[in-house]
């Protein structure tokens, strides 16, 4: 059998499509070849029409399943991945109400800390282990008081894979999972929070059916089969946020292992089976893909908004006209520490683990006669890196002190400039597999179709491909440069 993955960015829509057996991914396309467009029509907000997630979503299925020619006919599941946070509203006829408020979007932060108030600091971190802060339910909250007339016509929300489910299966569920990624799960009552519901005066009937991560939540469409080129009828069998997914893809579902990424955002996704929290919320804990109540599974996120965007944003503003990689080699050609150059790469909307603080972005010790783009590009890694370990500090509060990394060979770890300054400033060993967010989606679509008969099984194709130690040495004073950083950070 053959399984299809695809993995919902705020970036871009990617597909893969695997050998269930061998693991090995076959074909995989992405759109657009740029990046979506990011709606910000206020400062802080960020927007996305789900019209443009569908259209790419399109594009990248049907130029894998062309790739493979007659072997399409043997997809036998459908897995998704999607960017966490997001809300989604439809109408009964489940047209969409408004342009989804995709993750980085901070506009409901104060309706997030007033709940918190509200609710109480005890309830909120002993029920929902998180503040409401700015996740899906607070910026529910915001529309219900910002657009009334449009709250009124809701008959639904979703989280944007939940839309994407829609769209190929004609069915509305979410997962138990996504729920707590919104903020709406009690994890003492194991039920969505009567008490949040109630506060924010949301009804019960807003939220779609619920079903775990790992089972068959609907079928293709004929009209979409024929898209594709594809059977109707082919099963959505997985559909989890983009980083419970990415720890998936990385095998990352025990207690004590830990999962990593760094694209427009960066994350450090820790697995627990401890309900614990970080009592000024500003790492997350969620429900994992494999969550039981017999067998508890919890994620401990830390998630930086401004991390890969920051390097995406020098590609296009530099004048320079690089690649990726062009930029990298300019920056190995400079010395750790970037000759004094620093940089904050906090520059998209606020930022949890600094207390829902919008600390911008900035570059500090400039020198025009020393410094130049090598310098900043390096820099602009480093600060990178540096935001990690100063996350990773607040997550080992919450019991997750990892000595080893997982993460896929893509985006920011591409580059050995940072994972050489990761690893040395967390004092951790990154490996590096052969995966990503679309290939991990198809695995899980071969788990909850029941293909693989157990986690294990379904990761056979993994491969590792590299190491990469922390420095020994002391040539790379990497924790002198990182508490420079963090005394700008602190006076930011």
């Amino acid at each position: 059998m053959l399984l299809l993955g695809i993995d919902l960015g705020s970036s871009s829509v990617k597909a893969s499509v695997i050998d269930g057996e061998s693991g090995k991914c076959l074909v995989t396309a992405f759109y657009p070849s740029d990046e979506m467009k990011i709606i910000a029509r206020k400062p802080g907000w960020a927007e996305q029409e789900t019209e443009v997630w569908w259209t790419n979503l399109m594009l990248s299925v049907k130029e894998c399943t062309d790739k493979l020619g007659e072997k399409k006919s043997e997809i036998g599941a459908i897995g998704i991945s999607y960017q966490m946070h997001g809300l989604v509203t439809v109408d009964k006829n489940y047209n969409v109400l408004r342009p989804s408020i995709i993750w980085c979007d901070s506009r409901a932060v104060g309706y997030g800390e007033k709940a918190f108030e509200s609710l109480g600091k005890d309830h909120c971190l002993s029920h929902l282990l998180n503040s409401p802060a700015n996740f899906t339910a607070s910026k529910l909250a915001w529309v219900k008081e910002n657009e009334p007339d449009l709250f009124n016509r809701i008959h639904r929300i979703m989280l944007p894979g939940d839309y994407i489910a829609l769209r190929l299966t004609g069915e509305l569920n979410t997962t138990y999972t996504g729920l707590s990624e919104g903020i709406f799960w009690d994890f003492s009552e194991n039920r969505v929070s009567r008490e949040l519901m109630d506060y924010f005066g949301f009804s019960p009937d807003l939220l779609p059916e619920q079903k775990p991560s790992f089972s068959i939540q609907g079928n293709l469409l004929k009209s979409v089969a024929s898209e594709f080129g594809l059977p109707e009828g082919i099963p959505v069998s997985y559909k989890a946020g983009d980083q419970p997914n990415n720890a998936l893809s990385l095998n990352v579902l025990k207690p004590g292992e830990v999962a990593a990424t760094a694209g427009t955002s960066g994350v450090i996704y820790g697995v627990t089976d401890r309900k614990k929290f970080d009592p000024l919320s500003r790492v997350n804990t969620f429900l994992h893909v494999n969550h039981s109540e017999s067998a508890p599974r919890l994620g401990v996120l830390l998630c930086i908004n401004g991390t890969g965007i920051l390097n995406s944003w020098l590609r296009r503003n530099s004048g320079c006209n690089l690649s990726y990689n062009e930029m990298n080699d300019m920056a190995a050609k400079v010395a750790p520490g970037s000759d004094g150059l620093s940089v904050l790469p906090f520059g998209n909307g606020s930022e949890r683990m600094l207390g829902n603080r919008d600390a911008g972005a900035r570059i500090s010790g400039l020198n025009f006669n020393t410094h130049n783009n090598a310098h900043l590009f390096r820099a602009a890694q480093e600060g990178i890196a540096f935001s990690f370990r100063y996350g990773l500090d607040i997550m080992k509060e919450t019991g997750i002190d990892p000595k080893v990394i997982r993460a896929g060979e893509t985006n920011m770890f591409l580059s050995r400039i940072f994972r050489e300054t990761l690893s040395s400033v967390t004092g951790t060993a990154i490996h590096l597999y052969n995966t990503d967010g679309s290939t991990g989606a198809a695995r899980g679509a071969g788990i909850g179709c029941g293909y693989y008969k157990s986690e294990e099984e379904a990761f056979k194709g993994l491969v590792a491909l590299g190491v990469t130690e922390p420095e020994k040495s002391g040539n790379n004073n990497y924790e002198e440069f990182y508490q420079k950083w963090k005394t700008l950070l602190i006076s930011a």
